[in-house]
């Protein structure tokens, strides 16, 4: 769509770009031809194929992210009377997989420059009721694992990745989802890559491996055998021939996701060095996945505003740090969380943008933050 906007060309430009085609379609009508939709030959493939991708560790797919993070935490132990230090900034789903397990959530602050858990907060968090510490590689950046898992060592605590939106990210060469004794990620629909719904538990080790299969798996191996109390977690036949599909293809979009924000970064610098804008940061030896490219503003929610009315959708990720949401509501001081949560603002930056889309972006943040009323 084109349109003009005080002299402005305007692009529709989307926040999300969910790439579902024809190969899909042939997964899907494959495995119901097969008449087999349970968890089986599917799913198993689809665990193989992803294991390649994290270094060849236990991979137990399930049917979102929030059951990876409870049955990761169930797997190892962690449960009433323990504490999982988690941080603020993030999405619901990494506190309330702790609180589901029985233990509980020890919120901690993040760095200012990539917005991921902070080791000084993590220090000042830990107790004697503290059983492990959940970095989240978020917006697809990794956490500082390096000094997170030496905190961890210290203090004799695990280590559970939040990886929902880090697929393919890296941190000296080491794939996100293999510095802990679990890891987590999501495949739902706005994901670097998607199931449709579901996740997967990548496991240090084989012994967690199976106590996470039996966790989702009504806490059985064989059939009518349940060795264990467990759930329903499994991920359908559907789900996982989906899966292998876009599997195959996230080389490649998370090779355009990273020169999309190249070119972002390059048309956006100078807003940055005149003050007007604040840019992602990426770590000496990170390669993010960039599952978002998020900036900061003093005036995000005009710049929003004046965005929208030039076509390009935006998001913010997020607007309320979980220790303030009705369902935990706790008085903390996390400077850094609650200045992130009033700042930042998330750029289109997926692989189904077109250069022409990507070139409006740059032009539109740039015409809007220069504009007295965004500054």
């Amino acid at each position: 769509m084109r349109s003009t906007v005080d002299d402005v060309e305007v692009l529709d430009v989307p926040a999300t770009g969910i790439q579902l085609g024809s190969e899909e379609v042939e997964a899907l009508t494959r495995v119901i031809a097969s008449g087999f939709l349970a968890q089986g030959l599917e799913v198993a493939a689809f665990e193989e194929e992803f294991a390649a991708h994290v270094a060849g560790r236990a991979c137990v797919a399930v049917n979102s992210g929030t059951s990876a993070l409870l049955l990761g935490l169930l797997a190892l132990g962690i449960g009433p009377g323990d504490e999982v230090i988690v941080p603020s900034f993030s999405f619901a789903a990494t506190a309330n997989a702790v609180v589901l397990a029985g233990a509980r959530p020890v919120f901690a602050d993040i760095e200012p420059e990539r917005f991921c858990l902070d080791g000084s907060s993590v220090l000042d968090a830990i107790t004697e009721r503290t059983a492990a510490v959940m970095p989240v590689h978020l917006y697809g950046h990794p956490a500082a694992m390096g000094q997170l898992g030496e905190i961890a060592a210290s203090h004799g605590l695990a280590v559970v990745e939040d990886a929902a939106q880090a697929h393919l990210a890296a941190l000296h060469g080491r794939p996100a989802g293999t510095f802990g004794a679990v890891a987590a990620f999501s495949f739902y629909p706005t994901k670097n890559m998607t199931t449709g719904e579901g996740g997967l538990v990548v496991c240090a080790d084989e012994a967690t491996a199976r106590r996470v299969k039996l966790l989702r798996n009504q806490g059985m191996e064989q059939r009518y055998t349940n060795e264990i109390v467990g759930y329903n977690m499994r991920m359908s036949e559907l789900h996982a021939a989906v899966g292998r599909v876009q599997l195959r293809r996230l080389p490649g979009w998370t090779e355009q996701r990273r020169r999309n924000a190249a070119r972002l970064t390059a048309g956006l610098t100078g807003l940055a060095q005149a003050g007007l804008l604040g840019l992602p940061s990426v770590a000496p030896g990170a390669e993010p996945a960039w599952h978002q490219y998020t900036v900061r503003s003093g005036q995000r929610d005009k710049l929003v505003g004046r965005l929208a009315d030039l076509g390009v959708r935006t998001g913010v990720y997020y607007p309320t740090p979980i220790h303030r949401l009705p369902a935990y509501q706790e008085s903390l001081h996390l400077p850094h969380t609650d200045a992130a949560a009033s700042e930042v603002l998330s750029l289109p930056v997926h692989p189904a943008l077109t250069a022409p889309q990507l070139e409006h972006v740059v032009l539109a943040v740039t015409e809007a933050v220069r504009e007295r009323r965004v500054r």
